[in-house]
Formats: C-alpha cells, sequence, structure tokens
C-alpha cells in the first residue's frame, strides 16, 4: 500500500509526541477542514470562518441567492445577472482583509479575534434584508407598504431583523453556538450596529467603546461613504457590466491606517491616494449615470413597482415574484401579469429626451452624485502623511486636481411617451413629443 503523504508544514508535529503538540494538532486539523473557501471572479479565493459558513448555510442567506444585486438593470445589461449572496460574501470577505490591515500595522489598535469575527459577520449580513428586485422596492414598493402598515421599512433595519432571526435559529440547533466562537450577547448587539453603520458624533452605541470607533467605519460607513460595500460593489458591477473600474480597493486598503481626528478614531489613508479615492467616488457616479439610473433601467423598475396595493402585503422573498405573477391565473393579478408581460415583450414607454435641470424649482425625477448630494466627498475623508502618520486630516484643495468638477450633483428631468406597440400613428406621435420637450427645454433652459 502506498504511503499517505502529509504537507510538509505539518511533519514536525507529526514527529512530536508531547499530548500539548497533539492536541494542536488536532485544532490545526480541525480548523483546516471547518474554514471554507468560496472561489470568485472579483475575489477569487475567500477563506470564511466556520461562524460565518453556519450563517450561509441558512435559509435566510441563501435566499439571497435570488435576489438579483442591480434589479432590472439584468433587463437592459444581460451580463447583470449576479446576485446578492455572492456580493455579501465579497463583503464579508473584504471587510476582514481591512481589519486584518489595520491589525497587523497597528497592534496598539488592541483589536481581539472578537472584533475581526463581528465586523466580518455585519459584512455576511449587511443585505439580509434586501426585498426583490433589491433597491427597486427600497425606493418605491416599501415606502408604499409603510403607508399600509406604518412600520419602519429601510433595507438596514430589515437586515437587523434577518440577523436576530439568524441568530435565533442557529441556537435552536445548538445554545452554545456563539459562545463556542468567543462571541457573547454584547457582540450581537455590536454586529448589529455595525450593520447600520454609526450616524452620530456623540457616541451612544453599546457593543464597543469608542476606542474603537473606526470599526463601525468598515461596512457601512456613515462618516463618508468609503467602506467595504462600496469597494466591492464598485468591482463587481463594472465586472458584470463591463465598465472600466479605475478604482484600485486593493491598493487603498494597503493605505489604511487609523489616526484620532477630533477626538475620534477613524480610518484614514495615505495622502498620496487623494485621486484613488475620488476614483471611487466617480466610479460610484459613473454607475449611477450608465447603469442604476440608466433610463431604460428607470422605466422598466418603475413598471414593475406597479402592482396594487392588494399584493405589497403579500410579496414573496425573492425575484421569483417575477415567475410567479407572470405563472398565476388570479384575477387580482390581472392588472400586474399585463405589466410584466409588456417589460417582457419590451413594449415599454418611448424615451423621449432628458435636461439637466438648473432651478430648485422643478421636480426633478433623477438625482446623480457622487455619493453626498451636492458636497464633494472627498472634504469629509482625512489623510495621513508620510511623515506624520499619527496625524490626519482633510485634504487641501491645492493637493487636488484641478480638473475636477465645481458641482458634485445634477438633477435629471426625463419624459416618457407611454405607449404599447410602435405603429406609425403612435410613432408619429413621439416625435410631435420630442419637439415638445425640446421647446419645454429651450424656453426652460435657455438652450438653442
Amino acid at each position: 500500500m502506498k504511503r499517505q503523504s502529509f504537507p510538509a508544514v505539518l511533519l514536525p508535529l507529526l514527529l512530536l509526541k508531547s499530548k500539548l503538540n497533539i492536541h494542536l494538532f488536532r485544532i490545526l486539523i480541525k480548523r483546516q477542514y471547518d474554514h471554507k473557501v468560496f472561489n470568485g471572479p472579483i475575489h477569487h479565493h475567500m477563506e470564511l470562518h466556520p461562524l460565518l459558513v453556519k450563517i450561509t448555510d441558512t435559509p435566510q442567506f441563501q435566499r439571497l441567492r435570488h435576489i438579483k444585486q442591480l434589479g432590472g438593470t439584468y433587463l437592459v445589461y444581460p451580463g447583470t445577472s449576479h446576485n446578492r449572496f455572492e456580493h455579501s460574501l465579497g463583503v464579508a470577505y473584504l471587510a476582514g482583509c481591512l481589519v486584518k490591515v489595520l491589525h497587523d500595522n497597528q497592534p496598539k489598535l488592541n483589536i481581539s479575534e472578537q472584533d475581526l469575527l463581528c465586523v466580518q459577520i455585519a459584512g455576511l449580513c449587511h443585505d439580509l434584508g434586501h426585498s426583490p428586485f433589491s433597491h427597486v422596492f427600497d425606493g418605491l414598493v416599501i415606502p408604499e407598504v409603510q403607508k399600509i402598515k406604518q412600520s419602519k421599512g429601510k433595507h438596514e433595519q430589515m437586515s437587523v431583523q434577518m440577523f436576530d432571526d439568524i441568530v435565533k435559529r442557529l441556537k435552536a440547533e445548538n445554545e452554545d453556538v456563539l459562545k463556542e466562537h468567543g462571541l457573547d450577547d454584547e457582540d450581537v448587539i455590536f454586529i448589529k450596529e455595525l450593520i447600520e453603520g454609526a450616524k452620530t458624533s456623540e457616541w451612544t452605541y453599546k457593543g464597543r467603546d469608542a476606542d474603537k470607533s473606526f470599526l463601525y467605519e468598515i461596512v457601512a460607513n456613515k462618516q463618508n461613504g468609503i467602506d467595504v460595500d462600496k469597494w466591492d460593489y464598485s468591482a463587481r458591477d463594472c465586472h458584470h457590466l463591463g465598465i472600466r473600474n479605475s478604482f484600485d480597493h486593493q491598493r487603498l486598503l494597503k493605505f489604511a491606517r487609523v489616526c484620532k481626528v477630533n477626538g475620534r478614531n477613524h480610518i484614514c489613508f495615505r495622502d498620496k491616494e487623494a485621486d484613488n479615492v475620488y476614483d471611487m467616488f466617480r466610479t460610484r457616479y459613473t454607475l449611477h449615470r450608465q447603469a442604476y439610473q440608466h433610463k431604460i433601467c428607470n422605466i422598466i423598475e418603475d413598471i414593475k413597482a406597479c402592482f396594487d396595493d392588494n399584493n405589497k402585503s403579500s410579496i414573496l422573498p425573492s425575484d421569483e415574484i417575477f415567475e410567479q405573477i407572470s405563472s398565476s391565473t388570479s384575477d387580482n393579478l390581472k392588472e400586474s401579469r399585463d405589466i410584466l408581460n409588456k417589460i417582457v415583450r419590451r413594449k415599454l414607454p418611448k424615451f423621449v429626451g432628458e435636461a439637466r435641470l438648473t432651478e430648485k424649482n422643478i421636480s426633478k425625477v433623477v438625482d446623480l452624485d457622487h455619493g453626498m448630494k451636492e458636497q464633494n466627498p472627498i472634504e469629509n475623508v482625512y489623510f495621513y502623511s508620510k511623515r506624520k502618520p499619527n496625524e490626519a486630516s482633510a485634504i487641501k484643495d491645492y493637493q487636488l486636481s484641478s480638473l475636477l468638477p465645481k458641482r458634485f450633483n445634477e438633477e435629471l428631468v426625463r419624459v416618457y411617451y407611454k405607449r404599447t406597440d410602435g405603429n406609425k400613428e403612435e410613432m408619429k406621435k413621439v416625435e410631435e413629443a420630442e419637439k415638445c420637450f425640446q421647446i419645454w427645454c429651450a424656453s426652460n433652459f435657455e438652450l438653442h
């Protein structure tokens, strides 16, 4: 019989006879088999902690396999069939990478294994609360449901509720599941706070003390919008859309550092990375302009949200609602079936035109910005220098490119002609609508 071979790195352990080393060997072997490696096109090999694997194996998390990351954008860009499941794995992985960089470069931060695990879990679970078609329901349907149920519907808050359900499910199977991985009830509170992000300057959070406030900026950064959630979807969405991504999150990761600014510990970056940070915000704008709020994507998603109030209270937990409604024979769903049938057959309203608004008193349809409305988002990012790595401040104007835009948001009005087919009579009406729109633009915006 051929002798079984072992990895060379384990041979010294096999030669040791003490009970202690045998115990350590068993721990290493157990860890090798408990950790799971996920492979993907963006981050390649992602190793996740056993507790994260247990979370991914719950029905609440598996549901994310059936929710497309970009909702109705798939009906315009066929490559965007990726889902919330793989995005969540990516965010968990990047969250772990960032915590490890900070821990290795700054041991005095006293980042514990529990801190690392909690941040990774928050990254994994941050999108649990997404409804079918992702942000379509956030912006259009959930507000209507709130009118009926008078309940809060923001997806972060729903993610927290879903995470509570997962914890209950895991504890029902094993009451000590958290304790076995070094976590307790305070850590559960911490994870839920991380999912929602720290929104106030006054420290009111219970999961960790203010000296670890920087951990609250990793998954959902409410201070300046630089977080691993944005890093993952920027890379992932650009990849599937075929849009060039000029932002290098791997490089920025290497220059992350915690500095105390205005009495609070913040994640800061090297001053020479200012252009890279701006590219991140610019990429966000590009994704919104070319994909998320594409003229056809918008109208498809608006149409998708046109289900009557009787159906909104019984929304299915995933994108399968599309097929369920399409195949239903219920009289109550006839109007919804007709709407979805028009989408599939591309019988969509005809795009007439769009104009960038210059006056605040005109109702807008589409709002595009770099992440912080009209404000330059980079003003809220802190940078340190090579000579003073422990001191950080906002970037100076003269340190930024003079080619940056004067405005960081724009408001668009879009006009569509509602039609069901492309017969000659309707096409003439579309042409007339386009002429009327041009006249309106000229009179309102002094266009010639």
